[in-house]
């Protein structure tokens, strides 16, 4: 079996516990405005003009992003970190992207994790089908989950999807008692006022077990690949927030008993 994946990430720290791999995957329902893999958005592997700079002259290479693999490659690869992930409580992170968009490579790679005991990760959007979540839940430790705006049409506008499916996808793996953490990101002037995040609050506050959350505050740090790869940038004078408003939001969550990190 094989999926489409376009990195993998060694030695992350900031996604899940310990020290992780993080394989990412092709495929996302969702057009975050704020996205900085916009190249995760095709479920299809694409090519671009890349542009290099020799000796005054401009050289223009192709590149392919994304690539085939096979399960039994990809579980090649994540054992090369192994003593890593028993020595600091990490393990591997699927991320994309969507991930569940190729849920049969996801589930079979997550099963063979699970019969070589290692940790795995699901880092998604939880915007997809109730019954593929069910599938790939009994051999993952960890759901991480963005919660991006509470309002409908505020989430409509800018990702491109309603959050309804998200939200009863959150409530679905709450009463399956897995294990979550929910990531904000942090976006000044589209989802940091005090109504959206009390909002949050009070839905999160309504699940049997409190999650984590984890604060993401945004940053321009992928916007030079939408020139890249042709695509429209609509990021264009938003400020990334002071570590001050985040500190506030911070301590607004811990308030209301939640567990918190930044970055994370």
């Amino acid at each position: 079996m094989e999926g489409v994946i376009f990195d993998i990430k060694h030695y992350a720290l900031h996604d899940g516990p310990g020290i992780r791999q993080t394989v990412f995957l092709k495929g996302c329902p969702l057009s975050c405005w704020w996205c900085h893999n916009p190249e995760s958005r095709s479920r299809q592997p694409f090519s671009y003009e890349k542009e290099e700079k020799m000796d005054g002259r401009v050289i223009f290479e192709k590149e392919t992003v994304g690539y085939k693999i096979s399960v039994e490659d990809l579980l090649a690869e994540i054992e090369r970190d192994v003593l890593f992930f028993e020595e600091s409580g990490g393990g591997v992170t699927f991320s994309g992207g969507e991930p569940l968009l190729q849920v049969g490579f996801l589930k079979e790679t997550l099963r063979q994790c699970r019969l070589r005991e290692i940790n795995t990760c699901v880092d998604t959007t939880a915007y997809t089908q109730q019954k593929k979540l069910r599938e790939v839940a009994r051999f993952t430790n960890l759901f991480m989950i963005d919660i991006k705006h509470m309002d409908e049409a505020e989430h409509r506008k800018y990702t491109g999807v309603g959050n309804q499916t998200i939200l009863q996808n959150i409530r679905f793996l709450d009463e399956m008692g897995k294990e979550m953490i929910i990531r904000y990101p942090m976006i000044p002037g589209i989802n940091d006022d005090e109504n959206n995040l009390l909002h949050m609050m009070a839905f999160l506050s309504k699940l049997h077990h409190k999650p984590e959350v984890s604060i993401l505050p945004y940053h321009k740090i992928g916007s030079h690949k939408y020139a890249r790869f042709g695509m429209e940038y609509k990021m264009n004078g938003v400020p990334e927030p002071s570590a001050e408003a985040v500190q506030q939001v911070r301590e607004l969550f811990e308030k209301g008993g939640f567990k918190t990190n930044v970055g994370g």
